[in-house]
């Protein structure tokens, strides 16, 4: 081996590439791909100001609004104690891995988040093992029953199993 040579020496996996066009052609236009770019990138940014903006339109109803009916609680309580209770104790007050449901920790820990984002979270990993063998509309149940524990009160709708509606339903510790 010849000293200042590398001990490895690195391979060429394809073909060089062109040079990128220029941002300017050489008519002083802007070439066609850049145009759709720029195209995209202001179409992109209007889909997240109208997104914002429902958002920010759909703030104003929160978990103290009552978002579930009493009888969506109950089933709630079914649904955890067969799927959840295990981990998180029959009092939601959490076990030795999984934290709590219920109590100021929790209520502040997802405070100024929406419903979705907590729904999306047992939606997509709870239980941890199997997700998919609790359905969406078990887990809006179950949902329910958190806000049930967590003080938050009933109203005359259901907590729905989908995320969209969820998305429009703030999560506040405090009414």
């Amino acid at each position: 081996m010849k000293p200042g040579r590398p001990l490895v020496t690195p391979r060429r996996t394809g073909a060089l590439r062109p040079p990128a066009p220029p941002l300017v052609s050489a008519q002083g236009g802007v070439p066609p791909r850049a145009a759709a770019n720029r195209t995209a990138v202001a179409l992109l940014v209007a889909v997240v100001a109208v997104v914002a903006g429902a958002g920010a339109a759909g703030q104003g109803r929160t978990v103290w609004d009552g978002v579930y009916t009493a009888d969506q609680a109950r089933r709630g309580a079914e649904a955890y104690e067969q799927a959840c209770a295990e981990c998180h104790g029959a009092d939601l007050g959490g076990g030795d891995m999984a934290p709590s449901l219920a109590g100021v920790e929790f209520v502040y820990n997802w405070h100024g988040f929406s419903a979705r984002d907590l729904f999306e979270r047992l939606r997509v990993s709870m239980p941890p093992a199997q997700p998919n063998r609790v359905s969406r509309r078990e887990k809006a149940d179950i949902l329910a029953f958190i806000f049930e524990v967590n003080g938050m009160p009933a109203g005359d709708a259901e907590l729905a199993g989908r995320s969209g509606p969820l998305g429009a339903i703030r999560f506040l510790a405090e009414p």
